[in-house]
């Protein structure tokens, strides 16, 4: 993989270490489509998962593999000779596969995690590299908590794996533990120290901790490294990766200062982000960095008046930069198939002739009950009633009784593998009332975590979304639902974590600790 010397190169870890933080499990035909979006994003490499971890996750990045042919895919493996072996059984059929390899270099991970020595920690790296590149060239590895180990270690390690054949070199900040100036320091020490450091890119992959992944990334590339590992909405283990919408809208914005390129569509970020928000079931919070509800608003009088004179005054980017539009043309009950069809164009969906008119009755029903849909409630209605059309749990039906002098009461219809249940049950409220008549039908006992509510657009008449987080054995499973009606959309959201949680079980997957 070469390019300029300002090319830089942006890995997405989104669907691995994105996915595999709390409640953000995917199903894997949620991970193949956002793989699809990150292709058209224009992302370089996608990390699409951890092939040994389990049966679900090796099936979802051989789906990935065989499907991607514009982007990298890239598979993650232990040192462990078994896990490379079972990372390219899964990535073989790939356009342009990538193993990516790491093992802990820090004295704290190799004595207390690991129990080895320095030296045998460096010949597994080194036969792990050797054993993939037996597989591809295309060979990454990763000293895993790398700026908390001895540099000079560090330089050993390196330049024994791009010996033995590693052609991308990562420099995780595992724990988010490195400062801007200290992380930018350590690339220059290595491309000052490793004799051979040039045969190799030199990757970044920073955590958010400490709340500086971003600036230590920017750090890194303004030191020579020329990939950043990154994750949209900045998704990840504990605090989240660095934000790939900000390293590449700083790049895009700041060319006069950092002077790097990206091969990013940066119209395609807002509709990335959009895209997992409706997967995950998660939104980000609206004072997000470039994709947050807030990131284009203008409130206070004086910002409004120099934003109205001049726009620059106050916006150092435009909306439609990242996919945002401002000319929204709001649909209603009188907008024909037509109009509903080009907007699905204009959103970027491609559906068949069927879909679409299950999208356009779903459109119609909304609209007699909202005065205005918006493109917001044209996502939704796709989330809800394209991609979710092989769940085990549907709602058919439900009506809730609810006030200061009555007990509340819910009576619910669903449908469970193709056949009608119905039953009643009461609860301290109509949301819990609701949610233990879903329990008694499905019978399950899911731990209820989280329980969230937010509109998709503003006014009394806007679809409410919901979300909920439950408990599976030690995971945390996701649902989300939309619906004019609070109560509906809270049944959509706690039966799309059931689902969830079905896909789960029939991935037969058991997740490494």
């Amino acid at each position: 993989m070469k390019a300029g010397k300002n090319r830089v190169f942006i890995f997405d870890t989104t669907l691995r270490d994105g996915e595999q933080a709390p409640g953000f499990s995917m199903n894997e035909s949620e991970k193949l489509r956002f793989a699809r979006q990150l292709e058209k994003l224009g992302v370089d490499i996608i990390e699409a998962g951890f092939p040994i971890a389990s049966e679900g996750d090796f099936a979802s990045v051989r789906n990935i593999a065989n499907n991607i042919k514009n982007s990298q895919v890239a598979a993650l493996a232990r040192t462990e000779l078994s896990d490379i072996d079972r990372a390219w059984e899964a990535l073989k059929d790939a356009a342009k596969p990538r193993i990516h390899t790491f093992i802990s270099t820090s004295d704290i991970h190799i004595s207390h995690m690991l129990q080895k020595t320095r030296n045998q920690v460096l010949k597994e790296a080194r036969a792990a590299v050797a054993h993939s590149c037996g597989y591809t060239k295309n060979v990454e590895f990763s000293p895993q908590d790398a700026t908390r180990t001895d540099r000079e270690y560090l330089c050993d390690i390196v330049e024994a794996v791009i010996e033995a054949g590693a052609t991308t070199i990562n420099i995780p900040d595992t724990v988010g533990y490195a400062m801007p100036d200290e992380f930018g320091d350590m690339i220059a020490y290595l491309f000052d120290k490793v004799r051979n450091i040039e045969k190799a890119i030199v990757s970044v992959h920073c955590h958010n901790d400490l709340g500086v992944a971003v600036a230590n990334s920017l750090s890194g590339l303004k030191n020579g490294a020329r990939q950043i590992e990154c994750a949209v909405n900045g998704i990840g283990e504990r605090a989240g990766n660095a934000s790939l919408e900000e390293i590449v809208m700083a790049l895009e914005t700041r060319k006069d200062v950092l002077g790097f390129q990206t091969k990013i569509k940066t119209k395609e970020i807002y509709h990335s982000s959009r895209l997992l928000i409706d997967i995950t079931g998660i939104p980000v919070q609206p004072n997000k960095a470039i994709v947050g509800a807030n990131a284009f608003s203008h409130e206070a009088g004086i910002h409004q008046d120099g934003f109205i004179k001049e726009r620059m005054t106050y916006e150092i980017m435009t909306p439609q930069t990242v996919g945002v539009s401002e000319a929204n043309i709001v649909l209603g009950k009188h907008s024909g198939r037509h109009a509903i069809k080009e907007r699905l164009k204009k959103l970027g969906f491609k559906l068949n002739k069927e879909e679409i008119d299950k999208v356009f009755k779903r459109f119609k029903e909304i609209a007699d009950v909202k005065k205005e849909v918006f493109d917001e409630d044209i996502e939704a209605i796709i989330a809800e009633d394209i991609f979710r059309k092989n769940d085990r749990y549907r709602l058919l039906y439900l009506n809730v009784v609810s006030g200061n002098a009555t007990i509340p009461t819910a009576t619910v219809r669903m449908e469970i593998d193709s056949s009608e249940k119905q039953d009643a049950f009461f609860g301290v409220g109509p949301v819990d009332a609701t949610f233990a008549t879903i329990r008694k039908i499905t019978r399950t006992k899911h731990k209820l975590l989280k329980y969230q509510v937010h509109a998709v657009t503003e006014g009394t008449d806007a679809q409410a979304v919901v979300t909920v987080q439950v408990q599976y054995n030690k995971r945390i499973i996701a649902g989300r639902g939309a619906d004019p009606d609070v109560l509906v959309a809270s049944a959509k959201a706690y039966i799309n974590a059931l689902n969830r949680i079905e896909s789960l079980k029939e991935s037969n997957g058991k997740i490494l600790n």
